[in-house]
């Protein structure tokens, strides 16, 4: 899953995204108000982690910014006011879930989960096919023809979601590398080619292949 967290405080902010990239998700790392919007604004993403007290623009603003732009996505308040008034003006802006720090990184994840059962839009389909593999978007479960799983450490497993729903196309690395680490992770994208490298070894014989496009990056396709 894609999460954006903006939060001007580096230390948590780090903490966050290291603890919800050990779980598998790519998360992109915004430490200003109105970069945030902006961010928000021209990419996609699937739930929004929005810290309220932000410099050069404050979370209730660019919430209510989001809202006022017909973006639905998904959005857990982070703050340090526990007053009920400061709570309900932020579900009043159009928040889904509000959390007041300090807070324990399991809470954060049960609140994510949570969140994923009450939005169905964040339910994705039943398996779809590539070749003589089946991929299961809700489980994240890769199945051969005959039922065996096929196991993808986490990274390499970030890796094939973002090459299957884009089979056909050219990815480009960091495109990859945004997928798997999240936009602002500081990364080589260089270590694409080893994710991408030990994935097509799994998929050798299961219909599936992909191609490196020299210089422009990695198509999936079913084998013909």
């Amino acid at each position: 899953m894609q999460i954006t967290l903006v939060e001007d405080n580096v230390g948590l902010a780090e903490g966050i995204a290291y603890f919800l990239r050990d779980r598998g998700h790519a998360v992109n790392t915004i430490y200003d108000g109105e970069d945030g919007l902006n961010f928000l604004l021209q990419e996609d993403t699937d739930i929004i982690i929005l810290d309220i007290n932000l410099p050069s623009r404050d979370g209730v603003s660019i919430l209510k910014a989001l809202r006022n732009a017909k973006n639905q996505t998904p959005v857990i308040l982070l703050t340090a006011r526990a007053d009920l008034k400061d709570r309900l003006g932020g579900f009043d802006a159009g928040a889904d879930d509000y959390l007041v720090k300090p807070f324990d990184m399991e809470e954060l994840d049960a609140r994510l989960r949570a969140l994923i059962r009450r939005k169905p839009s964040l339910q994705t389909s039943p398996a779809h096919a590539i070749g003589a593999l089946s991929f299961n978007r809700s489980t994240r479960q890769l199945k051969t023809e005959g039922g065996d799983f096929i196991a993808l450490p986490r990274r390499e497993l970030a890796a094939f979601e973002c090459l299957f729903d884009r089979q056909n196309t050219i990815v480009s690395k960091a495109q990859l590398a945004n997928h798997i680490y999240g936009v602002g992770a500081d990364i080589d994208e260089n270590v694409v080619e080893i994710y991408v490298s030990r994935l097509r070894k799994k998929l050798i014989g299961h219909g599936v292949q992909v191609k490196a496009a020299r210089g422009l990056g990695y198509i999936m396709e079913a084998l013909k």
